[in-house]
């Protein structure tokens, strides 16, 4: 599952992880209740938010670097 996320595109990127916070906040609430089979499996999630996250950023910056490069040399 850890490389999974970086054949997918920036915008699946997002809606993944947007996808998996809405399942993260469903599933704190059932720990709560105390109706979960896995509590372990919040850690798995928090830590495949944080890849998203990561990946998201990453393109980002890719994007903002290759934006400031252009601008530069339309700058010369």
């Amino acid at each position: 599952m850890k490389n999974s996320f970086k054949n997918l595109s920036y915008p699946e990127l997002k809606a993944k992880r947007d996808e998996l916070k809405r399942k993260f906040m469903e599933f704190r609430f059932k720990l709560v209740i105390g109706h979960v089979d896995n509590p372990l499996q919040k850690r798995t999630m928090r830590r495949q938010i944080a890849r998203l996250n990561t990946l998201i950023h990453a393109h980002e910056t890719m994007v903002e670097a290759s934006d400031s490069k252009q601008k530069a040399a339309e700058a010369k």
